[in-house]
């Protein structure tokens, strides 16, 4: 297979994980409204910079992150090291920097083999306004307030497994594909080479590939990160469990997240439907690979996990779907991706 599919549930009760622009002295959680109803969400940018910082807690180094520009203005900028050799989280994030407007050479961009949906609400749900009181200390106290809300959010997500690692270079005029190197980091192309790097052709453009054993390593460490998420805004007030509550998983040979109806919502909230799952898969037959896994939190929605259980008996019992804890069903598989077990993934499947 080539890409990794999937989608996350996370339950937030009584929380507020991310923020949006506040107003006078009030916080306000960040909402969408969709047809006609407030639907809290949590931005894309949010839960990657919430991986990103798992994946340093599980052992990788961070890209560095510069701040250039002027102070004021619309001039200012920040880039990380642009270095998807080095460091990982520039591999499976992606980036862009952009060179001096006289030195466009020195532009570098990739973008990243990890995309992430955003965590919508699953249902519309007016946010609860928190008024608060600052009055130790002071004469005349000082009034705040903030947002916060309970519902599930769900996001599908998507990893291009083949790209982890693999970056195509620019032609003789500097052009490339977005995963290209620097000119500058082409040479150092030598002393990556010398670490096992190899030359390849990658989706009809001249390429570098880590090896093996390194990319291996950045998916594992990607899932992993997942599997014990935290995070967010207002954890001192609201502080709540970010592992998510509900995952699928799915082997794809193509670019395809066949659960945007498996898992949504109605207005009475979370719908989570193995009838809807049973006959993507049959659309898609030869194009997925056994097992789907699920991962599902003891005692989240018992009610929905009944009734899954019965639609999807036949291929539970077979295999074709198996269930565990969120935690247990990720660090299996990047378990499997380390020992080897899941090589095939890392090439584009023959045509």
């Amino acid at each position: 297979m080539t890409y990794l599919a999937g989608k996350m549930v996370l339950a937030i009760e009584a929380g507020a994980p991310n923020n949006g622009r506040g107003e006078d002295t009030t916080a306000r959680v960040k909402q969408a409204w969709v047809r006609g109803g407030k639907y809290p969400y949590v931005s894309a940018q949010a839960v990657r910079r919430w991986i990103r910082d798992g994946m340093v807690e599980q052992g990788a180094v961070p890209s560095p992150v510069t701040r250039v520009g002027k102070a004021q203005g619309r001039a200012q900028k920040a880039n990380t090291a642009a270095d998807p050799i080095k460091y990982a989280d520039d591999d499976l994030f992606g980036y862009m920097k952009a060179g001096a407007k006289k030195d466009d050479a020195a532009t570098t961009l990739r973008d990243s083999p990890f995309l992430m949906g955003t965590l919508l609400s699953v249902a519309p749900v007016r946010p609860t306004q928190d008024f608060g009181v600052m009055s130790r200390g002071v004469i005349e106290p000082v009034l705040h307030g903030h947002e916060f809300y309970s519902t599930d959010l769900a996001a599908p997500f998507l990893l291009d497994v083949p790209r982890i690692g693999t970056f195509t270079m620019p032609n003789t005029d500097g052009v490339g594909r977005p995963n290209y190197l620097t000119k500058e980091q082409a040479l150092a192309v030598a002393d990556a080479a010398a670490a096992g790097a190899t030359d390849v052709l990658f989706r009809d453009q001249p390429a570098l590939r880590l090896p093996l054993e390194v990319r291996r390593e950045r998916a594992a460490l990607l899932l992993e990160a997942i599997a014990g998420l935290s995070g967010g805004a207002k954890q001192a007030l609201h502080y709540g469990d970010r592992i998510p509550s509900l995952l699928v998983l799915i082997p794809f040979a193509g670019g395809i997240n066949p659960l945007a109806n498996v898992i949504d919502g109605d207005e009475e909230g979370l719908r989570i439907r193995g009838s809807v799952l049973q006959r993507e898969l049959a659309a898609w037959q030869g194009e997925w690979e056994a097992p789907v896994r699920i991962g599902w939190r003891p005692g989240f929605r018992d009610d929905l996990r009944e009734e899954f259980d019965k639609q999807c008996a036949a291929e539970l019992a077979d295999g074709t779907i198996v269930i565990d804890h969120p935690r247990t069903v990720l660090r299996d598989l990047a378990g499997e991706l380390r020992s080897g077990q899941r090589d095939a993934w890392f090439d584009d499947p023959a045509r």
